[in-house]
């Protein structure tokens, strides 16, 4: 029975199941129906299109094994924790997650050359791109004024306030996000004599990004999670509903969470070895975020790019399904087995880093040892003390630290366990 719950957890975990199917046509695998248009759709595009240009060829091909990647992914791939939209939207992911975990893999074993080769095929404009044209943010630091406050909001201002709204989304929790947010701003301070971008005025780093950007973005991500858990997540079926309204209306709602599950991360009972999976949680999204600047500028992209807001656009989906897996793997004693999409990010963000660590030989020349041996130290010890904090907190209130893990019908912390166990069950 024990090995039977285990598996169940796991299994919920990762090939979570819609209940109350009410358009069975979308949910059913049409198996034969894509095998057929898939044979037709190779055969039109490998016998029929024009093949004279080598370019042209190997694109359609890359093409092709991506299309029939997301096919198998569609067919054989697992859901995952989510169902919403749809599962094969998460299977594709899932799919297109471990193609770009492959790619890598194969950029591992190649030269600079040959990588900067192939990013110069992809688009040829990168050829008289420099990385020191980059624009620069630590200038005249003590001329302030409205104008240049206001010129240093842009649009990479907007994405870092989009991303910690998303941030605050995943994992729920303003001590962590805190956290990771000031002990970003070291990150940047500690690596800001290899990445020049870095450089940023005192001001523009802790009162533009972490007090404007990151912490409007972690207020306005908790406030949503907060008004996703006082809703009613009560479905009808689309065919129960008479009005034309009323079914635009539900199928809008189908891009919404499903249901809302609340996240504890630590409380009194929590163990060691749960308190260091947190605080080892805080570090690698420090280095994940690490990897997006050392690959641009390693490889001479601006940050407006194609692929490197496509790569960030990519992994803010795939870190949604990995948080919960990895969450849920910290926390439920039941849960023996990781996640395979949080499996696969966590070979994505080695690799990246790996990557990063040969291709940058020339730039990691320049390291400042000092300054690395006191950025791992502060980010060790930070983790620990922050994390320990919030676990000490909890302890001595007997209260969960978040503002949004406590459901209404909770009143006290003898049933709150009770409460939580049942939760569980849940799926976004």
């Amino acid at each position: 029975m024990v090995v039977q719950k285990k598996e169940s957890v796991f299994n919920t975990l990762n090939e979570c199941e819609v209940e109350d199917i009410t358009l069975e046509f979308f949910y059913k695998p049409h198996t034969i129906t894509l095998l057929i248009l898939s044979i037709i759709g190779v055969i039109f595009m490998s016998f029929i299109r024009d093949d004279k240009s080598i370019d042209s060829n190997i694109c359609a091909g890359i093409w092709c094994v991506i299309f029939f990647l997301i096919l198998v992914s569609l067919l054989a791939f697992p859901n995952g924790p989510f169902v919403r939209p749809h599962p094969a939207v998460w299977r594709m992911v899932f799919g297109l997650s471990v193609l770009y975990s492959l790619t890598l893999l194969f950029l591992l074993f190649q030269k600079y050359e040959t990588i900067k080769g192939m990013i110069l095929w992809l688009d040829p404009n990168l050829k008289d791109f420099r990385i020191d044209m980059d624009k620069e943010y630590g200038v005249n630091c003590s001329d302030i004024n409205v104008e240049k406050f206001w010129a240093h909001l842009d649009v990479f201002a907007a994405g870092h306030f989009f991303g910690w709204v998303s941030k605050a989304i995943l994992v729920r929790h303003y001590g962590i996000l805190w956290s990771m947010s000031m002990m970003w701003e070291f990150t940047e301070v500690m690596f800001s004599h290899l990445l020049p971008n870095f450089k940023e005025c005192w001001w523009d780093a802790w009162i533009l990004d972490v007090l404007l950007c990151n912490g409007f973005g972690i207020w306005v991500g908790m406030k949503i999670c907060k008004m996703l858990e006082m809703r009613d997540y009560n479905w009808p079926g689309i065919k129960d509903i008479d009005t034309t309204k009323g079914k635009i209306k539900r199928a809008a709602l189908q891009f919404t969470p499903a249901s809302w599950t609340p996240v504890r991360w630590l409380d009194p009972n929590s163990s060691y070895m749960r308190f260091f999976s947190v605080c080892q949680m805080v570090i690698m999204w420090q280095v994940s975020e690490l990897n997006t600047f050392f690959l641009k500028h390693i490889f001479e992209m601006p940050p407006s790019h194609p692929l490197v807001v496509g790569r960030l656009f990519f992994l803010s989906i795939v870190v949604a399904p990995s948080t919960r897996q990895y969450y849920t793997y910290v926390t439920d004693p039941n849960c023996k087995r990781l996640g395979t999409q949080c499996w696969v990010y966590a070979v994505i963000m080695v690799t990246e880093s790996l990557l990063c660590i040969k291709n940058g030989k020339e730039l990691f020349q320049q390291t400042e040892i000092f300054n690395i041996s006191v950025w791992l130290m502060i980010m060790l010890f930070f983790s620990v003390v922050s994390v320990l904090g919030f676990w000490q907190a909890d302890w001595l209130t007997g209260k969960q630290f978040d503002a949004d893990v406590v459901p209404n019908s909770i009143s006290n912390d003898n049933n709150f366990e009770e409460d939580y166990k049942t939760s569980k069950s849940k799926t976004l």
